[in-house]
């Protein structure tokens, strides 16, 4: 993960140009300028009151991520849509803006203006952990996401070849359950979705 250079314009790197720590929503409208000039192939996040830039997956992590879309498509919650494309989902009461490599959302909720998507439209994210993104995914991601009341996180660990399934939500810890099998196995991704995803191709 890389952060965008300090030299940037509207003080990327969180700070108010006195020295000072920006408030998020100052970070936000910062990031919205970076977020046209980004290369291809790139996408940003706020993390840690910092605008941090890092790569979309590798290939080789799209047959992955797009068995997991397969396999949940059929049981997303009525209204519901699954994507992968690039998508900014805020949590400003943690002041963090994250966007899953895989999202299933409230299409109603996502209906609006600007980059920046409501958390709460989310009924589960999905992410593919990258040697760039891995430290973020398995523990700031997993305290947001389960405060911010995402019902469910699928944490896909290229690194150890696991799956884990958070669920069960709580506003004061992140997740009170999880769910971890190695690849080759069958997990339950529990509701609002009450399915099994196979990782046996994974």
């Amino acid at each position: 993960m890389v952060d965008i250079p300090r030299e940037a314009p509207q003080a990327i790197d969180g700070e108010d140009g006195k020295g000072e720590k920006a408030d998020f929503e100052q970070l936000c409208r910062d990031l919205e300028q970076v977020n046209d000039t980004l290369p291809d192939g790139y996408r940003v996040e706020t993390i840690g009151g910092k605008i941090v830039m890092s790569p979309w997956p590798q290939g080789r992590y799209l047959r992955v991520m797009r068995s997991l879309e397969r396999q949940l498509r059929p049981h997303v919650p009525e209204g519901h849509e699954v994507g992968t494309e690039p998508c900014l989902f805020r949590f400003p009461a943690q002041e963090r803006g994250y966007g899953p490599d895989l999202h299933v959302a409230d299409e109603a909720l996502v209906d609006v203006e600007g980059i920046f998507l409501p958390g709460e439209a989310l009924s589960l994210v999905g992410e593919v952990t990258s040697s760039s993104t891995r430290t973020f995914d398995l523990t700031d991601k997993v305290e947001v996401y389960g405060r911010g009341g995402v019902p469910v996180y699928v944490l896909i660990d290229m690194a150890v070849k696991a799956v884990t399934v958070y669920h069960d939500p709580a506003p004061d810890r992140g997740y009170r359950a999880h769910t971890q099998v190695k690849f080759g196995d069958k997990v339950r991704v529990p509701a609002p979705f009450g399915c099994e995803v196979d990782t046996a191709m994974w």
